[in-house]
């Protein structure tokens, strides 16, 4: 039996290595297309020359250091920052239909950072720290509305989309009585990567990097949380501490990732399902598979809304509603089949 174990503990490492490195390459290839498509090309000799340091007075030096570089990294960072976030959240919260958009985590952050927009201009440096405060009362308020109410998979989410309506209603009255700080309103509230820059980029990556391997060592203790409360209690995992420090890495990595892009939806969702197709429900394998599709995913989608009507560009957010809103649908149809069927 043990070596049947240590056989399959094997065949999965080896699974996960190759599609993790298949993602990586992916990601990789993606990023080099993202800097070098656009309204002016930038060819492969080009671009080494500008990164090497050879070029730095041409125009291609300035559409890539200050408009395309900053895009890329903020679409890799966002991306595997909300894929590892979702899949944190679907575990913690015992629900496979949970995400940062669904269960109010965008919401919370959005209105923090419209807070401090509007009330504490000065301070808008620390725009990741705002999200992070307000995305994590957000899933806090959501989980302690659903443990009082039955933390049901459906309550759970019935009580983020109550959260989400309500934190965004209070965003809504800002933008009314502060008029101001609807200047790029609808690029943060659709989510997008245009106008992202590399001070943003600077301040947003320790959080995430931090959070995505926090995460990863975490990753026994998630499959021991999965077994349930009192399975995982007896086996000696303190279950609230735990939980607690999970949803502090899920806002986190939320909030780090919507002060870059806004509210972009959906990653959080879809993704952590197709690494669970490619390696199963191991999260020690499920979180850094995650997170390479995550920026795969958000980069593919980014170079879909700058190129599908070019010279107009949609935001990602747009794009990326129009794939996340079908799966969504499937997984409650599925559900529904399967309780049915049950």
């Amino acid at each position: 039996m043990d070596r049947m174990n240590r056989i399959d503990d094997s065949a999965s490492m080896a699974r996960m290595t190759l599609v993790l490195l298949c993602s990586l390459v992916l990601v990789m290839a993606l990023a080099v297309v993202s800097v070098c498509i656009g309204a002016a090309g930038i060819g492969l000799s080009q671009l080494w020359d500008v990164l090497v340091g050879r070029d730095t007075a041409s125009s291609a030096y300035r559409i890539v250091m200050y408009v395309r570089l900053p895009r890329t990294l903020a679409a890799v960072l966002a991306g595997m920052a909300l894929a590892v976030a979702g899949a944190i959240l679907q575990v913690v919260l015992n629900n496979p239909l949970a995400g940062p958009n669904i269960i109010g985590v965008n919401a919370g952050a959005g209105l923090s950072t419209m807070l401090l927009t509007a009330f504490f201009p000065a301070y808008l440096r620390y725009t990741p720290v705002a999200a992070f405060v307000g995305s994590f009362a957000a899933v806090m308020l959501v989980y302690g509305l659903a443990r009082r109410t039955g933390a049901s998979r459906m309550t759970i989410v019935l009580a983020g989309v109550a959260v989400s309506s309500l934190l965004s209603a209070c965003t809504d009255t800002i933008i009314t009585l502060v008029p101001d700080v609807q200047f790029g309103r609808m690029d943060f509230l659709i989510g997008s990567f245009s106008s992202a820059t590399m001070d943003q980029v600077r301040f947003a990556v320790g959080y995430i990097l931090v959070g995505c391997v926090v995460a990863l060592f975490l990753g026994y203790d998630m499959n021991v949380l999965a077994l349930g409360d009192d399975a995982a209690s007896s086996l000696g995992l303190r279950v609230k501490g735990c939980r607690l420090l999970l949803l502090a890495v899920a806002a986190l990595l939320a909030g780090s990732a919507i002060s870059i892009c806004g509210l972009i939806g959906f990653v959080g969702l879809v993704v952590p399902h197709i690494a669970r197709m490619l390696v199963g429900h191991d999260n020690r394998y499920l979180v850094p598979v995650s997170a390479t599709l995550g920026a795969a995913s958000t980069l593919a989608c980014d170079m879909l809304a700058r190129t599908l009507f070019a010279p107009y560009e949609l935001p990602v957010g747009i794009v990326l509603s129009f794939l996340g809103s079908p799966f969504f649908l499937y997984l409650l149809v599925s559900r529904k089949r399967r309780s049915v069927l049950a």
